[in-house]
């Protein structure tokens, strides 16, 4: 096991065990809310899939590692002077997209440059709207924070047609330029690294046995994606059940995901063993009701957010509330760097082609920290832009 965690291990071991098996990657993929099928087979070997149990183990452990050598650009053009940025947010609620948000801001003030934040509030009209604003503005360039641009095609054609470089953050499911729709680049990490290396820590951490509930927002295609890849990823290990598929919309988890916690709890009590969440948030809005139903803020279940890494995640990680472990975006980094493709694109340059490494926060690699943000990323920027 590659962590230390506080619950007892006899209490451990038999949630553990009483896990339902999963037999087959067929079963899995029918495994939606509500279903709580159990299958007959039973896994061999000391753990419920023992070659893919040990290359997720290698995997997690590489990931877990804090000293990361900077691989991003080390030289570039200098800063362009008296550029605007609008970011669009698909919702300020959602810690990812504040993060990357400030994260521009931040650069922004470095090079020199205006940066306005337009809240599309998480709804498709909401969006739209806020597009629409951005557009108007005519400014430099857009961010499209977190949405889908194909929801605001006839806008982000009127920026293009006038010119405004549009830069997507997690806005299409690739890193890197995008032809349709037209972005000079996608600011992401790659979400099949993440997706995998999210269900590897389940697999790892239960020792190939587990009972699992997934959440996801089946609204955005970039985290529908990301939840069907885990899925994908956990049907590798025949010793790991899909109890639940649970979809809760990112604007309505503050409402909607107590309920469901609560529901889940009662419908499958010990079986379940870990949860993953493409976004950290539903772990924050789940904390009052594992805490009303007497769950240890240790687990299990086990909990590990797929994405995103806001403080408050790594604040439940290190002090073991509700959250075991999250794979962070490098929030801050991701902002920065937003900036700096602008600014190769203004000078006419190519996109830096960077794509961030997939990282694993548990209490026992970020005690006290509250961000992943390794060393190097402004310091390289700020020589980049001659600053």
């Amino acid at each position: 096991m590659h962590r230390t965690r506080k619950a007892a291990p006899a209490v451990r071991t038999a949630r553990l065990a009483s896990c339902v098996l999963l037999a087959t990657a067929a079963a899995l993929t029918g495994c939606e809310r509500g279903s709580s099928e159990s299958a007959d087979e039973t896994a061999t070997g000391a753990n419920g899939c023992p070659a893919v149990h040990t290359r997720a183990r290698e995997a997690v452990a590489r990931a877990e590692q804090t000293d990361i050598a900077w691989g991003g650009p080390t030289g570039g053009p200098e800063a362009v002077s008296g550029k605007t940025l609008v970011f669009v947010a698909q919702t300020m609620t959602n810690p990812g997209v504040a993060g990357a948000a400030n994260g521009v801001r931040d650069a922004a003030r470095t090079i020199g440059w205006n940066v306005r934040v337009i809240d599309g509030g998480g709804t498709p009209a909401g969006i739209q709207a806020a597009m629409s604003e951005a557009v108007a503005l005519r400014p430099s360039g857009i961010v499209i924070g977190g949405f889908d641009p194909d929801s605001t095609a006839q806008q982000a054609a009127r920026a293009n047609a006038q010119g405004i470089e549009l830069i997507g953050w997690h806005a299409v499911p690739e890193p890197g330029p995008s032809r349709q729709p037209d972005l000079f680049t996608n600011v992401t990490t790659r979400v099949q690294d993440v997706a995998r290396i999210s269900a590897q820590w389940i697999i790892s951490d239960s020792d190939g046995r587990a009972g699992v509930v997934l959440i996801t927002d089946a609204s955005i295609p970039f985290a529908r994606n990301k939840s069907d890849l885990i899925r994908e990823e956990l049907a590798r290990c025949q010793g790991v059940r899909l109890l639940s598929v649970e979809n809760i919309p990112i604007p309505d988890a503050s409402s909607r995901t107590p309920r469901e916690i609560s529901s889940l709890l009662s419908r499958f009590q010990d079986r379940w063993t870990h949860s993953v969440a493409i976004n950290d948030l539903y772990f924050a809005d789940a904390a009052p009701a594992f805490r009303a139903a007497g769950e240890k803020g240790s687990g299990p279940p086990y909990n590990i957010g797929a994405g995103d890494g806001d403080p408050s995640a790594f604040q439940r990680v290190n002090n073991e509330q509700y959250q075991a472990a999250t794979v962070p975006e490098p929030l801050s980094l991701q902002g920065w760097q937003i900036v700096d493709e602008f600014n190769r694109a203004f000078s006419g340059r190519p996109d830096s082609g960077y794509v961030a490494p997939v990282h694993i926060a548990t209490a026992d690699n970020s005690e006290g920290a509250s961000t992943w943000d390794p060393s190097g990323y402004r310091e390289a920027y700020r020589k980049s832009w001659g600053k």
